[in-house]
């Protein structure tokens, strides 16, 4: 059984959801970031950059144990290991990758800001807040006009490029964003969300997570404690 390091974000559903996808047995180990979970020693062996989501196969390759950490390669790593959700072909394959990476690279840095800046910021500087905001309306302007042409964001089959993507559109509001105003993008959301491993997934732990919005909370994702040698 995989054993899931977790906590109910956007890269954490992105998980929740392959797992379920996948119909793969795990358990789910919370790692409250709010309280400081996420610098536990023994979480830390697993993932040194102290983020969630992380994982550990103990049937992993060559039936030896293997732990991961970063969401897209947990995500490539469980497509390999079911061979679901990533096209075999290698332009398929590469197709849905870049995709991947533009999730990796550009939407959950940049909604990740848009997030930091307009909700938990305890300054609110208008600069910064305008600048994230409309990287965030052209991600999505981006994300709308390929599915203008695309069923999915990886192609013609629902891959893991979907999968690593709509967790981070859940929080439109929260981006300064309207799905009404991209259209393409809002079917596909709607599609995504309708999906019973989808729901699944972002139920994972859900009930567990508290606002963010407390000064403990504020040191233990934004503070000092961040930058302290571990």
């Amino acid at each position: 059984m995989i054993e899931v390091y977790s906590w109910a974000t956007p890269n954490g559903h992105k998980v929740h959801i392959m797992l379920e996808e996948c119909a793969l047995p795990y358990r789910v180990i919370p790692v409250d970031i709010g309280t400081g979970a996420q610098f536990d020693t023994k979480f830390l062996t697993i993932s040194p950059n102290n983020k969630i989501p992380a994982i550990i196969d103990p049937q992993g390759p060559d039936a030896a144990p293997i732990s991961l950490f970063e969401s897209g390669a947990i995500l490539l790593y469980l497509a390999g290991k079911t061979g679901k959700l990533l096209p075999a072909d290698t332009r398929g394959k590469y197709e849905v990758l870049q995709w991947l990476m533009f999730q990796m690279g550009s939407v959950g840095p940049m909604l990740g800001q848009a997030h930091h800046f307009r909700i938990y910021a305890p300054e609110k500087i208008a600069y910064a807040i305008e600048r994230y905001t409309n990287e965030a309306k052209r991600l999505y302007g981006v994300i709308n006009k390929r599915l203008a042409s695309s069923r999915y964001i990886g192609g013609k089959d629902y891959s893991i490029a979907d999968i690593a993507v709509f967790p981070w559109l859940r929080s439109w509001k929260n981006q300064g964003v309207e799905l009404k105003d991209y259209p393409h993008l809002k079917g596909w959301f709607d599609e995504i969300a309708s999906r019973p491993a989808v729901q699944r997934g972002v139920e994972v732990l859900a009930q567990q997570r508290k606002p963010l919005m407390d000064d403990k909370a504020r040191e233990m994702l934004f503070g000092a404690t961040q930058y302290k040698r571990h």
